[in-house]
């Protein structure tokens, strides 16, 4: 490995470990203050920073900073009987598989460095528009070119440096994803049996019985879309969905399964059976505290943001946007192009970039509207639903697309222009739908609330304003 190498390997694992990290910490909040908003109740706000007579809030958002506080200086306690070395190595394989598994999701298409230009005096003058790439970095030839008033003679710059922005680009793909997301019930199996607590046992019992159970319709709800894209590498996934359209629209059927079945991998509500409060106290971490109880705490918000990401990868285009591509914008239809501007190549990597990240954004506020709305199953619901309902649903789903692949390939080129026009056609609706989304959040947020008082209680002149008291039979 160069030294350029190295240090591109750092960048990205930087951006994509201090994303997770970063955003998990953000949504400890969210949980909070969205729980609050949905269930009308005033949420986070007694963490706070005093100033002289001023009082510094922020929304709720000291409260991440005064748990990871806590969590540092909290005393560590093992219980006497409890197995020393399996409960100290229980949070460490909890959390180190979901940090494992940022390393084969990309964020971002090949970036070509030093696209740069020079003057005959060597002065730069920064990026250079001109020169649209399509496909892969490719060495271009010198040439000369004339600067905007021809006073001097600009040298573009051969050489070209490509960097794929993904940790490890491992052809496995898909199949390193399941072997690292697998490690999990390792860690929630050991932290339950080594602490010699029988809810953290029971708790442990149920995580690894869950977590297999729904390991298996997550493998089968991705092999419909492995069939459609043709590899289980995750940037060629992305790739086929920027050329054709989203997987969600090639694989909705295994789009639900997918999300349903990570969100049950996360151990999240609906799905906290193995950490059920009322049953268990804390589940698998009962005996737990201090910064052993917060890698825990954290790791399953990290899981979450790993899971959106899988999801944003495999099904929502990753980082791909409707007719963005590596020489800019590209409006076609039907093979007629409608509108095309050339874009400078750094410009498409950082849209590709942002849209990634926002898109990652947006499916873990989903996860905690979803939090925040459903009741927990049953642990025998839970079950059937993982074998009775989502696993032959995967299996019908992998023969239902086996069916319609070999159609499409049997149709002949008809059919393939056909799909061609639906694809780009799905590519306008995601179009639409993201301008119409981004219109309403800006109007949203410079829009004045107006709130309308509800009186709720039991004060006689309330009750009498709104016609009296119902008077029960027993009353009477």
């Amino acid at each position: 490995m160069t030294l350029f190498q190295l240090v591109w390997a750092i960048i990205k694992i930087a951006i994509m470990v201090g994303f997770v990290v970063n955003t998990a910490a953000i949504l400890t909040w969210f949980d909070r203050r969205g729980g609050a908003a949905i269930q009308d109740r005033i949420g986070p706000n007694r963490a706070v920073i005093k100033i002289g007579k001023y009082e510094i809030r922020l929304a709720g958002l000291l409260h991440p900073l005064a748990d990871g506080l806590k969590f540092f200086t909290k005393e560590f306690f093992m219980p006497p009987k409890a197995d020393k070395l399996l409960f100290r190595m229980a949070p460490i394989l909890s959390m180190m598989p979901v940090l494992a598994l940022v390393a084969v999701i990309p964020f971002g298409d090949t970036l070509c460095t030093s696209d740069l230009h020079r003057s005959i005096d060597g002065s730069f003058f920064g990026v250079f528009p001109g020169v649209p790439r399509y496909g892969m970095c490719s060495v271009i030839q010198e040439h000369d070119l004339w600067n905007a008033d021809h006073s001097a003679i600009v040298q573009h710059v051969s050489a070209v440096f490509p960097v794929d922005l993904i940790v490890a680009p491992l052809s496995v793909g898909v199949l390193y994803v399941f072997a690292m997301a697998g490690q999990g019930i390792v860690g929630a199996a050991l932290a339950g049996w080594s602490s010699d607590n029988k809810f953290s046992l029971m708790g442990a019992l149920r995580a690894a019985s869950q977590m297999v159970s729904y390991e298996v319709a997550m493998g089968l709800s991705l092999i419909g879309a492995m069939m459609i894209y043709g590899t289980v590498r995750l940037d060629e996934m992305v790739r086929w969905q920027g050329e054709h359209t989203w997987g969600i629209f090639a694989q909705p059927l295994g789009f639900i399964l997918f999300y349903v079945a990570a969100t049950a991998e996360n151990k999240r509500i609906p799905f906290d059976l193995p950490e059920a409060e009322s049953e268990l106290v804390s589940g698998y971490f009962t005996e737990y505290s201090g910064m052993s109880f917060g890698m825990f705490y954290f790791a399953e918000y990290m899981e979450i943001i790993t899971g959106a990401m899988l999801t944003t990868t495999i099904f929502l285009g990753g980082y791909e946007l409707p007719f963005l591509h590596r020489d800019g914008i590209t409006v076609e239809f039907g093979g007629t192009q409608v509108w095309h501007m050339i874009m400078p190549h750094i410009w498409v990597t950082i849209f590709q970039v942002v849209a990634f990240f926002t898109k990652v954004l947006a499916m873990c506020w989903l996860h905690a509207i979803i939090r925040w709305s459903l009741p927990r199953f049953r642990y025998d619901q839970l079950m059937k639903l993982g074998w009775r309902v989502l696993l032959p649903l995967g299996l019908a789903n992998v023969v239902v697309t086996g069916v319609v692949y070999l159609a499409i390939v049997q149709g002949g080129a008809s059919v393939s222009d056909a799909l061609d026009v639906v694809a780009q056609t799905t590519q306008a609706l995601i179009a639409f739908a993201i301008t119409a989304g981004l219109a309403w959040l800006i109007v949203g947020f410079f829009k004045g609330r107006t709130k309308t008082p509800t009186i709720i209680g039991t004060a006689g002149k309330y009750a009498a304003s709104s016609g009296g008291t119902p008077v029960t039979p027993m009353q009477a």
